[in-house]
């Protein structure tokens, strides 16, 4: 392991990393820290070739020290898949779907799941506790259980059935709250504090955003290490949008890529959108969105505690933020499975819409090399698709097509 510290990035205080810390004393996240030169000096792209295909082939930028405490169920290495019937439907030839679909859980947050319970493990954690708005915590629930780690799960009551079940049936012990994800976090630092448990809400632990760092890494090794131009990416708690942009720096760092970095963008809901509003304002941190509501449920975050790092990052990359309506989504999600055969989940189908939207404007040009990010499977929001196909009788005939 090459972690040389933990690092608060608004306030530039040191923690060692071999201690549980969860945020620096000024509240803000804490980042892992790597010493670069070692990892150049330990790393290279041929050896990497020869790895298994999974994320922890991209060990020595991550921050675990004993093999042994590595807590996986193969995750990592999603298929970058060209969308050539749809790209030519919409005038953008270069475009790619990201898809984290079929990865253990069935959604991006197994990155994270994977690489944070096994730190987690080896700094001696016993019982975690987190809010999450459904696949985190499910995420999270399957990774403790071979991690011999008790999850607490607080969840919205209005979260999707399936990772309910999820937790359920990895143990953990889940609660169900009247409210928004905002109000489970509240229940949490509570139990937090008053049970002396690991708290692993989004960025109130460091290792989180080092397993969803590697959809970057992914993505700048699948194209050969010359990497896109745009990448969109569905924006909640933003965590998947600040690993990526960190994962691109380390890559810089060490020397494996050159040039400027993809634009990058925060794809929000209309009825959620706290980073775009604060993104037309050109501020550095957002405002708690009031009513928050939408069907990509997993975008329904009203306060992000690492906004900050999400707007520094679209700034930087002079990328941009912008929010889609429900029914441009359910649309956007029935466009990729027609064309495509990809059944995505609605925070991944809005990264189309805004695609579209930002194409419009001439924002993205048709020459531009798109990776749209789509964090889940559509399977695990049956609700989204409404069907109601003809009944044959027996010895009925088919109609022609």
């Amino acid at each position: 392991m090459f972690v040389s510290h933990l690092a608060c990035p608004k306030c530039q205080a040191v923690y060692a990393s071999e201690k549980i810390v969860q945020l620096c004393a000024c509240g803000a996240p804490l980042l892992v820290e790597y010493d670069l030169d070692q990892v150049k000096n330990a790393m290279s792209k041929d050896a990497l070739h020869r790895r298994a295909p999974d994320l922890w082939r991209y060990r020595e930028l991550l921050p675990v020290k004993d093999e042994e405490n590595i807590v996986s169920l193969g995750e990592g290495m999603t298929p970058l898949l060209p969308m050539k019937n749809l790209g030519t439907k919409v005038n953008l030839p270069r475009l790619y779907l990201k898809d984290e679909g079929i990865i253990p859980s069935g959604t991006f947050k197994a990155r994270g799941a994977t690489v944070g319970v096994s730190r987690a493990k080896e700094l001696g954690v016993k019982v975690l506790a987190m809010p999450t708005n459904g696949n985190a915590g499910a995420a999270w629930a399957v990774y403790c259980a071979p991690a011999g780690i008790k999850a607490v799960i607080v969840m919205p009551e209005d979260a999707p059935p399936i990772p309910r079940g999820e937790c359920a049936i990895a143990g953990a012990q889940l609660y169900l709250v009247k409210g928004l994800i905002s109000d489970a976090g509240k229940i949490v630092a509570q139990a937090v504090a008053e049970n002396g448990w690991f708290d692993a809400s989004t960025l109130k632990e460091p290792y989180r955003i080092e397993g969803k760092k590697t959809m970057g890494l992914e993505i700048a090794e699948q194209f050969k290490w010359e990497l896109p131009d745009v990448i969109l990416y569905p924006t909640g708690g933003g965590v998947g949008i600040i690993g990526i942009y960190k994962a691109l720096q380390e890559l810089k760092a060490i020397g494996w890529i050159e040039g400027k970095l993809p634009r990058l963008v925060a794809v929000q809901s209309q009825g959620c959108a706290p980073i775009v509003k604060a993104w037309e304002a050109n501020a550095t941190e957002s405002v708690f969105w009031e009513g928050a509501q939408t069907l990509a449920f997993g975008i329904t975050v009203p306060k992000a505690i690492g906004d900050f790092l999400v707007l520094d990052a679209i700034y930087k990359t002079d990328g941009c933020a912008i929010a889609v309506s429900d029914d441009e989504i359910l649309e956007a999600e029935a466009m990729l499975a027609a064309s495509e055969g990809t059944f995505v989940c609605p925070e991944g189908a809005a990264t189309l819409s805004a695609a579209l939207k930002l194409a419009a404007q001439g924002w993205i040009k048709p020459d531009d090399r798109v990776v749209l990010l789509n964090t889940g499977s559509g399977l695990k929001y049956p609700e989204t698709v409404q069907i109601s196909p003809p009944v044959l009788n027996p010895g009925d005939t088919l109609p022609g097509v």
